[in-house]
């Protein structure tokens, strides 16, 4: 399922962006969904995922109790609001989907089958 991430930018530490991530096929549903990102110099790491029908969340400890992963199948989007946000966010984003791990999503970037292409976050310090 194609993906298209949007939403990254330059925002102050301690500020808030939501990213987005839009799928272009009506199967959106049946996939589990996560978010990971890569900084400089790093490699690219889990950051949240969400089950099928959005009851079951799970983050990485860097970003629990910041970010929150949600969706809305009817507009085929899963969003990554992130919130008190420190310089050591910086990264790109990807988003992924995991046809597999549909009510219990994975937390392995290597389980998911289709990528987006990534967006930058950049928090200024």
């Amino acid at each position: 399922v194609p993906l298209q991430a949007c939403g990254g930018g330059l925002v102050q530490a301690g500020g808030s962006l939501r990213l987005s991530c839009v799928a272009s096929r009506r199967s959106f549903s049946v996939y589990a969904l996560g978010w990971f990102r890569q900084a400089p110099g790093k490699e690219r790491e889990f950051v949240a995922a969400i089950n099928w029908n959005g009851g079951s969340t799970y983050y990485a400890d860097s970003v629990k109790g910041r970010f929150t992963i949600s969706r809305d199948n009817a507009k085929n989007t899963v969003y990554l609001q992130m919130n008190s946000l420190k310089p050591e966010d910086t990264a790109v984003y990807y988003c992924a989907a995991d046809g597999s791990h549909i009510a219990v999503p994975t937390t392995t970037q290597q389980e998911y089958d289709y990528w987006g292409q990534g967006t930058q976050v950049t928090v200024s310090s």
